[in-house]
Protein backbone atom coordinates (compact mmCIF):
# COMPACT_ATOMS: atom_id res chain seq x y z
CA UNK A 1 0.00 0.00 0.00
CA UNK A 2 2.98 2.17 0.92
CA UNK A 3 4.27 2.00 -2.67
CA UNK A 4 1.01 2.33 -4.25
CA UNK A 5 0.60 5.80 -2.33
CA UNK A 6 4.40 6.53 -3.56
CA UNK A 7 4.37 6.28 -6.85
CA UNK A 8 1.17 8.23 -7.13
CA UNK A 9 2.72 10.93 -5.16
CA UNK A 10 5.32 11.52 -7.44
CA UNK A 11 5.78 13.15 -10.76
CA UNK A 12 7.34 11.14 -13.04
CA UNK A 13 9.67 13.22 -16.09
CA UNK A 14 10.27 10.36 -19.35
CA UNK A 15 12.66 11.90 -22.19
CA UNK A 16 13.59 10.13 -25.20
CA UNK A 17 16.03 11.29 -27.63
CA UNK A 18 14.56 9.92 -31.58
CA UNK A 19 17.32 9.95 -34.35
CA UNK A 20 16.14 8.40 -37.69
CA UNK A 21 12.80 6.98 -35.87
CA UNK A 22 14.90 5.04 -33.77
CA UNK A 23 15.08 5.44 -30.19
CA UNK A 24 18.70 6.16 -29.14
CA UNK A 25 18.07 6.81 -25.43
CA UNK A 26 15.67 7.09 -22.73
CA UNK A 27 16.36 8.26 -19.66
CA UNK A 28 14.01 9.10 -16.44
CA UNK A 29 13.86 12.36 -14.42
CA UNK A 30 16.80 14.17 -16.41
CA UNK A 31 17.77 14.82 -20.20
CA UNK A 32 18.30 11.98 -22.38
CA UNK A 33 21.61 12.36 -24.22
CA UNK A 34 21.92 12.79 -27.75
CA UNK A 35 23.40 10.96 -30.25
CA UNK A 36 26.52 12.91 -31.62
CA UNK A 37 24.84 14.51 -34.70
CA UNK A 38 24.39 17.66 -35.07
CA UNK A 39 21.24 19.31 -33.90
CA UNK A 40 21.73 22.88 -35.30
CA UNK A 41 20.68 21.90 -39.24
CA UNK A 42 17.42 23.32 -40.07
CA UNK A 43 16.10 19.78 -41.17
CA UNK A 44 17.45 17.76 -38.25
CA UNK A 45 17.22 14.06 -38.34
CA UNK A 46 17.14 14.13 -34.55
CA UNK A 47 14.04 14.82 -32.52
CA UNK A 48 13.64 14.80 -28.46
CA UNK A 49 10.73 13.59 -26.82
CA UNK A 50 9.64 14.41 -23.05
CA UNK A 51 6.25 13.83 -21.39
CA UNK A 52 5.20 14.16 -17.72
CA UNK A 53 2.77 12.11 -15.39
CA UNK A 54 2.07 14.84 -12.36
CA UNK A 55 1.75 13.37 -8.73
CA UNK A 56 -0.85 14.03 -6.76
CA UNK A 57 -0.94 16.42 -4.00
CA UNK A 58 -3.90 15.79 -1.79
CA UNK A 59 -4.09 12.67 -0.47
CA UNK A 60 -7.39 13.57 2.06
CA UNK A 61 -9.91 11.43 1.11
CA UNK A 62 -12.88 12.04 2.96
CA UNK A 63 -16.00 10.01 3.10
CA UNK A 64 -18.44 13.47 2.20
CA UNK A 65 -16.64 13.68 -1.21
CA UNK A 66 -18.27 10.74 -2.09
CA UNK A 67 -21.92 11.12 -4.41
CA UNK A 68 -24.58 9.07 -3.31
CA UNK A 69 -24.01 6.14 -5.29
CA UNK A 70 -20.23 5.87 -4.07
CA UNK A 71 -21.37 5.85 -0.92
CA UNK A 72 -24.01 3.02 -1.48
CA UNK A 73 -21.85 0.91 -3.54
CA UNK A 74 -19.28 1.51 -0.61
CA UNK A 75 -22.10 0.13 2.27
CA UNK A 76 -22.94 -2.75 0.14
CA UNK A 77 -19.43 -3.69 -0.73
CA UNK A 78 -18.54 -4.11 2.72
CA UNK A 79 -21.48 -5.20 4.05
CA UNK A 80 -21.58 -8.40 1.45
CA UNK A 81 -17.82 -8.58 2.30
CA UNK A 82 -18.00 -9.52 6.36
CA UNK A 83 -21.38 -11.48 5.93
CA UNK A 84 -18.91 -13.93 3.83
CA UNK A 85 -17.11 -14.90 7.20
CA UNK A 86 -20.38 -15.03 9.64
CA UNK A 87 -20.53 -18.52 10.81
CA UNK A 88 -23.15 -20.42 12.90
CA UNK A 89 -21.39 -20.89 16.24
CA UNK A 90 -23.26 -24.54 16.62
CA UNK A 91 -23.59 -26.98 13.01
CA UNK A 92 -26.54 -29.09 12.95
CA UNK A 93 -25.67 -32.77 13.54
CA UNK A 94 -27.26 -34.90 11.17
CA UNK A 95 -27.31 -38.01 13.30
CA UNK A 96 -28.72 -36.95 16.07
CA UNK A 97 -31.88 -38.70 16.11
CA UNK A 98 -29.59 -41.52 15.82
CA UNK A 99 -29.49 -44.32 18.62
CA UNK A 100 -26.52 -46.85 18.27
CA UNK A 101 -26.81 -49.97 18.18
CA UNK A 102 -26.81 -51.93 21.98
CA UNK A 103 -23.45 -53.41 22.34
CA UNK A 104 -24.06 -57.07 22.95
CA UNK A 105 -20.65 -58.29 23.62
CA UNK A 106 -17.44 -56.74 24.14
CA UNK A 107 -15.25 -58.38 20.99
CA UNK A 108 -11.98 -56.75 22.15
CA UNK A 109 -12.23 -59.03 25.15
CA UNK A 110 -13.78 -61.88 23.67
CA UNK A 111 -10.81 -61.94 21.35
CA UNK A 112 -8.14 -60.95 23.48
CA UNK A 113 -7.17 -58.30 20.84
CA UNK A 114 -6.04 -54.69 22.36
CA UNK A 115 -4.16 -52.07 20.82
CA UNK A 116 -1.02 -51.18 22.61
Amino acid sequence: MALLVLASTVSWTVDKHICMGRVMDISLFSHAEGCGMDMEMEKSCCDDESFTVQGQDDLKISFEKFDLDQQVFLVSFVQTYFQLFDFDAEEPSIFSEYNPPPLIRDVQVLDQTFLI
